[in-house]
């Protein structure tokens, strides 16, 4: 302090406590400003820790207990949702030569030997000849970039595809499987709007926790700020994300017609029952809808060509309206037909509640924005959501909170209304009214007969397995995501008779802006497992001892994914700077024009605490599903419901013959049933099956 006064300018002896007030200041501000930088060097470091990743299952080690500590030293007491942005570590470039050689071991089960042969000789040349100078402007791209792929992966993977959004970017989440809280469309819509937009004022505020892998690892939140007040805008070339600050609004559809509704009064938030009010106004209001603009949504589910091109004469033509759509906090559709289970037929029920999240019509939900609530006339809920903008945890983490918060905090009257009173001053929901060109008249057309070719052709498949669940795997002391994906192998290999690339997406959030890993869940020790249960020869105790090797090959590339080691987020990036720099090679575009016959992807549970599994088990969200990654392939998605159950989501194209997600969903079961049986803990469950007649 006494070199700070020697240096301030000397005033006078009058001022001389005025000199050691400054000093004192700015002492302590540079003593704070350090110790802030000091505290986030600190914290960086510390997270770039993964050696709590290697901990054996239920086991923790003195080193990583101390790093633990640490870490909830150098957190703070109240951490925000983007409190640990600043302090997260980058993701770091893996080494090219253990990529290739990740890369070669996961081919390795699926191609012959003249074929793998082949691949290796490319692998080797690109090694040779273009990795090196590939890597290096890699590493120089991660020394400045918030991440080294993301970008790219939003960019190159979503934005700049030209294909329809249903079913190729979009992927649905189910309401609860047993029990719909209200009957009455308009109460649900109000609460569960309510609820989400509560959700939103918190996430404003960042009265979100941020969310901790495992209970100590913090994950990256970048992703949680663009949920609502997002569209998706279409370019001839390349779509971008537009995201507003805020938005009052939401945009209703409901039988061909669209709706401005407001979700503020005088600052204020409406009340569920007022919400409630405004959504029952739209349902009975008789009034037709406009020639073209029942089937105007349709040109959402368009290539993205077309409908940039449509798009410029719509905003000429119809400027307010589209305004008005695009610049909702979220889109509401109004459906008018019922939808989930019924005990008339449970299993088809189940698969027309899925396909109308994840299709609908082709004319009925605005792929467009960032995420839609679709309301059936039974009052079963819904959600429709684009990819682009986040991946799946994140949306799953919000329609975690909006069903809780619906059903168990603002909860209904016993009439099935929104608790509450009606406020009749408030003005109607405004119509909105699209002045559309005769020229936009057959682009419609066009699109509502592709969007109908498409939603026809989406076989989905749902089914709650209820025989065992988390509780008897965790018992077996196994990872649950390992034993369903092992499964999944043998449930594939009898569907096909054969093996395929596997991909099952994973999360990168470890990192600043981080997304996802692909792990390759066709190992050689998943393969042998399959080849010994289809061996009659074979003994239980051999089948169980190759699916234990199986079940830790695929932790040990799940950790190895999560924590940046993963293969194709690197060979992606590769493959974007050699388009870059145009150069040519044929190991990278091998690589890239991989197709990918079993997606797979499980959905976590990330709020237990906002449920009460054991009282009311039946009050958890069933989960979500996707389209499939490839013509002839399947999308698999699974979900652990409670203990007791996990439910299944699966789809195919009717177009293949190779395909039929009702058939997978059997071998699911059987596959299952004959892991489990496998252990003495369910023995009591099924003899193991022996291949087609048994599964059958």
């Amino acid at each position: 302090m006494e070199k700070i006064k020697e240096s301030l300018p000397d005033w006078g002896g009058q001022h001389h406590r005025l000199r050691g007030v400054l000093a004192a200041a700015m002492f302590a501000s540079c003593l704070w400003g350090a110790l802030i930088f000091t505290l986030h060097v600190a914290l960086r470091l510390l997270l770039s820790y993964h050696g709590w990743l290697l901990e054996p299952h239920g086991g923790m080690s003195s080193p990583t207990k101390t790093w633990l500590a640490l870490v909830r030293i150098f957190s703070g007491r109240h951490p925000m949702l983007f409190s640990y942005q600043r302090s997260l570590p980058r993701q770091p470039v893996p080494s090219v030569q253990d990529t290739v050689r990740k890369y070669l071991e996961s081919v390795r089960p699926v191609l012959s030997d003249e074929d793998f042969d082949w691949t290796a000789g490319l692998a080797q040349e690109f090694l040779k000849l273009q990795a090196s100078l590939l890597q290096w402007y890699l590493q120089l791209k991660s020394w400045w970039a918030s991440n080294y792929v993301s970008d790219w992966w939003e960019e190159f993977v979503y934005l700049r595809s030209r294909n329809s959004l249903m079913v190729n970017s979009n992927y649905y989440m189910m309401d609860f499987l047993y029990v719909t809280p209200t009957p009455v469309q308009a109460a649900r819509a109000g609460n569960a709007v309510h609820a989400l937009l509560l959700y939103r004022h918190r996430l404003d505020r960042q009265e979100i926790l941020p969310t901790l892998l495992m209970g100590m690892r913090p994950l990256c939140s970048a992703q949680y700020e663009k949920i609502f007040n997002t569209t998706r805008i279409p370019g001839v070339h390349r779509d971008h994300i537009r995201h507003l600050r805020d938005s009052r609004h939401v945009a209703v559809f409901h039988r061909g017609r669209f709706f401005r509704v407001g979700t503020h009064s005088q600052s204020r938030l409406l009340s569920p029952r007022a919400l409630e009010q405004q959504f029952q106004r739209i349902l009975d209001d008789s009034s037709p809808a406009c020639p073209h603009e029942e089937h105007l949504a349709a040109l959402t589910a368009a290539p993205r060509d077309t409908w940039a091109q449509v798009r410029r004469s719509l905003k000429t033509q119809a400027q307010e309206a589209l305004e008005a759509v695009e610049g909702a906090a979220f889109f509401v559709s109004l459906d008018s037909e019922p939808a989930g289970l019924t005990r008339e037929d449970p299993a088809a029920s189940l698969d027309a509640y899925a396909h109308a999240l994840l299709a609908g019509r082709g004319h009925d939900r605005w792929f467009d924005k960032s995420f839609s609530l679709v309301v059936f006339s039974n009052g079963k809920l819904g959600l429709s959501v684009e990819h682009s903008w986040a991946d799946c945890p994140i949306s799953g983490h919000m329609w975690e909170f909006t069903l809780a918060t619906e059903c168990f905090q603002l909860g209904y009257s016993a009439d099935g209304h929104c608790k509450g009173h009606p406020d009749p001053s408030l003005p109607q929901p405004q119509r909105l009214h699209w002045d559309l060109p005769d020229k936009i008249h057959l682009s419609i057309s066009l699109a509502l007969r592709a969007a109908k070719t498409l939603s026809g052709n989406i076989d989905c498949h749902v089914f709650p397995f209820s025989h065992f669940g988390k509780s008897f795997i965790k018992r077996c002391h196994l990872s649950s995501d390992s034993f369903i994906q092992t499964a999944l192998q043998l449930a594939h290999f009898r569907d096909r008779g054969q093996f395929c690339l596997t991909y099952e997406s994973t999360m990168t959030r470890l990192f600043l802006e981080g997304r996802t890993e692909t792990v390759r869940s066709c190992t050689r020790e998943a393969c042998n497992f399959v080849r010994a249960m289809e061996d009659k020869e074979k003994t239980d105790a051999q089948c169980l001892a190759l699916f234990r090797l199986a079940v830790d090959k695929h932790q040990a590339l799940l950790k190895a994914a999560m924590s940046g080691q993963g293969v194709d987020r690197h060979l992606f990036a590769l493959y974007i700077v050699s388009q870059f720099l145009h150069l040519q090679s044929p190991f990278l575009d091998q690589v890239h024009s991989e197709q990918w016959q079993l997606a797979t992807s499980q959905i976590p549970v990330q709020q237990i605490h906002l449920f009460d599994v054991h009282n009311y088990p039946d009050y958890v969200s069933s989960g979500g599903g996707f389209g499939p990654a490839d013509d002839h392939g399947y999308g698999v998605s699974y979900m652990f419901m409670g203990d007791d159950v996990i439910t299944f989501h699966i789809s195919s194209k009717k177009s293949s013959t190779r395909t039929d997600s009702r058939r997978l969903g059997q071998r699911i079961q059987d596959a299952l049933l004959d892991v489990a049986t496998l252990f003495p803990e369910g023995q009591h469950l099924k003899r193991r099956g022996l291949g087609e007649e048994d599964s059958g």
